[in-house]
């Protein structure tokens, strides 16, 4: 058993998204070995509950909280007001200076604590990885996301705002992977003991850092998998389940002109999840498209009633441009729900032929009679498409924390072996 220092910006056990990426890796590390975490001060109070409630797979934790200041960034509404707009870079400086922060405190534990190494999970973007590659002990990286840029192809299709941000953002990747000194030292720190989110962020690291990686998916399974596939009853419409952000590198628009294409060929329906400032837009899209009637906009909703929507439908289909992997993919493979996804970011890796259906992202008319194309597929074939289910519920089985702590115990044995 190994002792780890952990750096867990992100990392709650309440929450989704990043909080709940760092939660989880926290615990696949803690089923394996003794673990210091340092994380944001903002998390304390539903970290020390969920210890509080003697959660067998905390015993071997202890949590460090970054006194929090007023330049630190923590997620909210001031902030995610600017965070996909041109003022992302003082987001980026505030969290900076919160890893600035959590180096000194590394530093500050008791020397008789005797980490094996650190590991620095959250965020997972390659920009900011802080100081830590100055500690003398092995570094582990990842999982790392943020390398790829949008598809330029793609960009008018994001409206006027979408488009210079993510004009911008391929600019501003660009420059970081060439010119940041802070991931170089630490990807040549970590040498050996890197994690990719994706094999496109594998190939990313390779040809900006000249770095091999392992390829672990960043999220892991939902705690609730279903015993049996989705079916879809005689005469039944294709429902279809869409879930995001309302933003514009969701890219809802390319599906809602894949089924305006079909026109009466596919009998469907459509609940699109979440909302954004893209809501008002795409809601409007689909009425001038003439199937505002067959979409469904239930909003921002509770966790187990978006479960219930899910379990309710047949087909969910993702089309975001610009991901890593996005835990409602896991979360549909767990309802039994096959998969339509851009063959692109996380969901290259995760969506097989058995699970799902998978279109290239070469040109947005291409992607939308793709996407058009698989979609009229499943709901035709009704054998093939309770086969896929079925393959979605033994697919997500292969994401599991359990496997992860593996692939990631091999991992810290090579780091200490190397460091001798």
């Amino acid at each position: 058993m190994l002792k780890v220092l952990a750096i867990a910006y992100a990392c709650n056990p309440t929450q989704g998204s990043e909080e709940g990426v760092g939660w989880g890796w926290i615990k696949a590390i803690a089923s394996r070995h003794e673990v210091d975490v340092i994380t944001a001060e903002y998390h304390r109070e539903d970290i020390e509950r969920a210890v509080a409630a003697g959660d067998a797979a905390l015993r071997n934790v202890r949590f460090h909280f970054v006194p929090e200041t007023w330049w630190h960034y923590r997620p909210t509404r001031s902030w995610k007001l600017i965070e996909n707009t041109a003022l992302k870079p003082i987001m980026n400086l505030a969290y900076s200076g919160w890893q600035a922060d959590a180096h000194r405190l590394a530093c500050k534990l008791p020397a008789g604590v005797g980490f094996d190494l650190v590991h620095l999970i959250t965020y997972v973007g390659f920009r900011f990885p802080g100081r830590f590659w100055r500690m003398d002990i092995p570094l582990v990286w990842g999982p790392i996301g943020g390398l790829e840029n949008t598809p330029w192809k793609f960009l008018p299709m994001m409206g006027p705002v979408g488009c210079f941000y993510f004009a911008g953002r391929n600019v501003y990747n660009f420059l970081q992977k060439l010119l940041l000194p802070g991931p170089k030292r630490s990807f040549a720190k970590a040498s050996g003991s890197i994690i990719a989110a994706t094999s496109g962020i594998r190939r990313e690291i390779w040809r900006w850092y000249g770095q091999d990686s392992h390829v672990i998916c960043e999220i892991g399974p939902p705690d609730r998998i279903a015993a049996a596939p989705s079916l879809r009853g005689a005469g039944e419409p294709l429902r279809l389940i869409w879930s995001g952000v309302h933003q514009p590198r969701k890219a809802l628009p390319l599906l809602l002109k894949a089924l305006a294409l079909l026109g009466g060929r596919v009998d469907w329906r459509l609940t699109v999840l979440g909302s954004g400032r893209g809501t008002t837009g795409w809601k409007w899209l689909a009425r001038k498209l003439g199937i505002g009637a067959k979409c469904l906009w239930p909003g921002w909703i509770p966790r187990d009633e978006a479960v219930r929507f899910m379990t309710q439908a047949h087909v969910h289909v993702i089309t975001s441009l610009q991901d890593l992997t996005s835990t409602v993919l896991l979360e549909a493979l767990a309802a039994g729900l096959p998969v339509i996804c851009p063959d692109s970011c996380g969901f290259a890796d995760v969506v097989t032929p058995d699970c799902g259906l998978k279109f290239p992202v070469q040109s947005p008319r291409q992607v939308i009679v793709d996407l058009a194309a698989a979609i009229e597929r499943l709901a035709s074939d009704e054998a093939g498409r309770r086969r896929l289910a079925a393959g979605a519920l033994r697919r997500v089985l292969d994401f599991s924390w359990e496997n992860k702590a593996r692939e990631l115990d091999e991992i810290y044995q090579r780091a200490c072996a190397h460091s001798k």
